[in-house]
């Protein structure tokens, strides 16, 4: 699947977003790939169609310590260089 970058979100809308996910019980990716399928004519259940399970035998299987050190990498990854969006 192919990713894409919303720059220009202002906190209102963001925060709208995260709500509406939330209580849709879903996470702010899954929703607003719901809403533009919907808006755009296509079912939000031909992009979800697919599962995969091969790695769910790894789910949980780290100990707090990996979970932090992995939660510092990605914390690092997101900071955003302003240079690069000149």
């Amino acid at each position: 699947m192919t990713q894409l970058t919303v720059r220009s979100v202002d906190e209102s809308l963001h925060a709208t977003l995260k709500r509406e996910a939330r209580q849709r019980g879903m996470s702010v990716n899954r929703y607003v790939v719901q809403v533009l399928s919907e808006v755009t004519g296509l079912s939000a259940n031909q992009v979800f169609s697919q599962e995969y399970h091969d790695l769910d035998y790894l789910a949980g299987t780290w100990t707090p310590e990996q979970a932090g050190e992995f939660a510092r990498f990605l914390d690092e990854q997101r900071q955003v260089d302003e240079g690069l969006w000149v």
